[in-house]
């Protein structure tokens, strides 16, 4: 199981939101700074969002996503505002990330999805952010009554192979994942599932390694010392 360590931008900063309110941000820094600490620690991937482009529609933090690609060796998956196939490409071919992820794009733009993924592969990953199991979308902001469920069988249908499930009313807020429809999504797609929202311990780690997530991202637990890094890296090794 792979640890995906966050970072947040907004305003240039690592920040974390509660829930997803951009009003409810914490700011943790220099991201680039922190993406470095990540790397030191043993990580060998990193989960970066746009929260600004994930609002706007476009590429907000470009620069910083492309020094963290540069600088630290990480390998980095990334979303926010990412709606075009121009963007997915400048992100994979000149940016040099490992794996975009499309959110608002899988609801609205089915046809961008099928025609990454067959242009690009494995390197594009479909990101389904649910409140009470409906999909939101355009930074979290809009509730589309779209099942989170049935999106996840219809991404498998075009050919994608990675989901990252975050529950928004947990996400930031320490309150643990949303392991019962995680384990529904592994079950009945047999995709490759991140676990994305809540956090806040070890043995979470350990509950998601168990279930057979491919990945779990941890932001916050991080930041405030709740869990180790190095620790966590050390269970998704096991696991393997």
């Amino acid at each position: 199981m792979i640890i995906y360590p966050a970072i947040d931008l907004k305003g240039g900063a690592c920040v974390r939101l509660a829930q997803g309110d951009m009003h409810k941000a914490t700011v943790y820094g220099d991201p680039l700074e922190m993406a470095k600490r990540f790397a030191q620690a043993g990580s060998a991937w990193l989960h970066v969002v746009d929260l600004d482009g994930a609002f706007a529609g476009e590429a907000r933090n470009l620069k910083i996503i492309a020094a963290i690609v540069e600088q630290t060796g990480l390998l980095v998956q990334t979303g926010g505002g990412i709606r075009t196939m121009a963007h997915i490409g400048g992100m994979l071919e000149d940016v040099g990330v490992q794996r975009v992820i499309l959110g608002t794009a899988a609801v609205e733009q089915p046809g961008l999805v099928r025609a990454a993924v067959r242009r690009y592969g494995r390197r594009i990953a479909v990101g389904i952010d649910a409140k009470g199991g409906k999909v939101a979308v355009k930074g979290w902001a809009e509730d589309t009554g779209v099942d989170a469920q049935k999106l996840a069988q219809d991404m498998k249908e075009m050919g994608v192979q990675t989901i990252i499930y975050t529950d928004i009313a947990r996400d930031g807020m320490l309150s643990g994942p949303d392991f019962e429809n995680t384990r529904r999504l592994i079950q009945q797609t047999g995709l490759d599932v991140i676990i994305s929202g809540g956090v806040s311990d070890v043995e979470q780690v350990k509950t998601a390694a168990a279930l057979g997530a491919g990945g779990i991202i941890i932001g916050r637990a991080l930041y405030q010392g709740a869990i180790e890094l190095k620790e966590a890296l050390a269970i998704g090794r096991e696991s393997c």
